[in-house]
Formats: C-alpha cells, sequence, structure tokens
C-alpha cells in the first residue's frame, strides 16, 4: 500500500474543482488560468543572470531551450549540452507553456 502525504494530497485536490453533488471534477472556464501549486520549474531573479528566467538551480536561460526546438534541434541534444537541466524540468516548462497557450487559446 502506498502511504500518500495528506499536505500534497490536500495541494492536488485544491486545483481540481469538484462539483457539490457528485463529486466530479470540472473545467475550468475558458479565461481562467490554472493557479500552479507546485514550484515553478523556471524563475527570475536580478542575482541571476540579470533576471533572465532560467531553469530552476541552473543558470541555463529558458529561451536557449525554445532556440533549440525552434531550430528543429532534438530535446536530448539539449540536454546533453547543458546537463545541469534535468528532463523533467524541460518536459515541465514545455507542458507549462502548453497548458497557458491552451488556455489562452481557448479564451480568445
Amino acid at each position: 500500500a502506498r502511504r500518500t502525504n495528506s499536505r500534497s494530497t490536500a495541494r492536488r485536490n485544491a486545483s481540481v474543482k469538484r462539483t457539490p453533488s457528485s463529486g466530479v471534477p470540472l473545467r475550468a472556464s475558458p479565461t481562467e488560468v490554472p493557479v500552479q501549486t507546485e514550484q515553478l520549474p523556471i524563475h527570475s531573479d536580478p542575482e541571476i543572470m540579470g533576471g533572465t528566467p532560467v531553469f530552476v538551480g541552473t543558470r541555463v536561460p529558458v529561451q536557449t531551450l525554445l532556440d533549440y526546438l525552434e531550430a528543429g534541434d532534438p530535446l536530448d541534444e539539449f540536454l546533453d549540452n547543458f546537463p545541469s537541466v534535468s528532463r523533467e524540468q524541460t518536459i515541465a516548462v514545455l507542458e507549462l507553456a502548453k497548458e497557458m497557450l491552451l488556455a489562452r487559446a481557448t479564451a480568445a
């Protein structure tokens, strides 16, 4: 049996809207952007790279990942060239970008 941390479960459940009677998750309205309860995979600090958004725990700008992908380079090439960035971080950034883009597209 897998034990769950009640704090992380509460955090996960806090972001899901439920109907009072059925308990079924509801979709967020098209103009509503989901609130991120977990730590973001990127951050911006004026003391690091002049405030350029970077992957947490690194000095690698997120723009560098986007430049690689825009040029048609595979994700593995980016990861090989920037070993301080994990695959999980890059996937989290891409998922976040996807969520934001889709939320904005459906709101328009």
